[in-house]
């Protein structure tokens, strides 16, 4: 593990996923020299990358203990509106970071306690020599026109109103074409073409790699799976939904669409 140096740190300390943040606006986390410093234990640090200069560190606090005062536990997916992109990113690596500490403690081989790998962020098993990185899990998202329509939809896990781009996981065997082929034509009923790379975005809940595409509809009538969406339909740029948080790629795919459409997507 890491050395701790002696100079101010900034702590991204989760416990039970969620994060530990001054109590106030604007959301901040801990800051001192040492994790010691704010009457906490710590059951897993790891050095992550540093933030405006400071040092990062992902923290597991122990689930037993309270918190200081000053000091609340907000969940990450619930703090989104009020946090910049900077920020976002470092505690979202390090949700993953931790989580990745606690799915891995012991090997999934033969059950040995795993230790860090110098130089790496990896775990290894001291018996049998098996290595466990963080894990990442491909998931494409997908904006669909149709000429100046554009395809959005409504999960059951998605905030109250808020309406998005289809997604979903890469599936063992399969090619990120034929992911989003699948997923389009399981959500909503109707196949995609000219497919087009966008961009991409980590995302930690849990664990995501959000690989954006773009694509034209190509058939088919709109039919929903009602255990994966709860709506859907045809929007166009003067009637949109309340869209998902900026900074997200979802909301830049939303967004970059609007802007070819000629319209200001400034405060949806």
């Amino acid at each position: 593990m890491p050395e701790r140096g002696s100079e101010e740190a900034l702590w991204f300390a989760f416990r039970d996923e969620q994060l530990l943040v001054l109590d106030g606006d604007p959301v901040r986390v801990p800051d001192s020299s040492t994790f010691e410093e704010l009457g906490l234990e710590a059951a897993f640090r790891w050095e992550i990358g540093t933030l405006n200069g400071a040092r990062c560190w992902a923290v597991e606090i122990d689930s037993d203990g309270g918190t200081p005062d000053g000091m609340v536990l907000r969940d990450l997916r619930s703090l989104f509106a009020g946090i910049d992109e900077g920020f976002f990113k470092m505690a979202g690596k390090a949700k993953q970071v931790v989580g990745w500490h606690t799915t891995h403690r012991f090997c999934g081989r033969d059950g040995t306690e795993t230790g860090p790998v110098a130089g790496e962020m990896a775990k290894r098993c001291p018996r049998c020599g098996m290595i466990y990185y963080p894990r990442l899990s491909p998931a494409i998202i997908v904006l669909i026109r149709n000429g100046d329509h554009v395809l959005l939809a409504r999960s059951p896990g998605f905030p109250p109103g808020i309406y998005s781009v289809l997604a979903g996981f890469v599936e063992p065997g399969e090619a990120i074409e034929e992911a989003i082929k699948r997923e389009v034509r399981e959500e909503a009923g109707i196949e995609v073409e000219n497919i087009r790379y966008f961009g991409s975005q980590p995302w930690p809940f849990p664990n995501s790699l959000m690989i954006g595409f773009t694509a034209e509809y190509a058939g088919g009538e709109l039919r929903i799976d009602p255990t994966e969406v709860e709506d859907a339909g045809w929007y166009t740029p003067d009637r949109m939904p309340p869209l998902p948080p900026r900074f997200s790629i979802a909301r830049s795919m939303i967004e970059d669409f609007l802007d070819r459409h000629g319209s200001n997507p400034e405060g949806r």
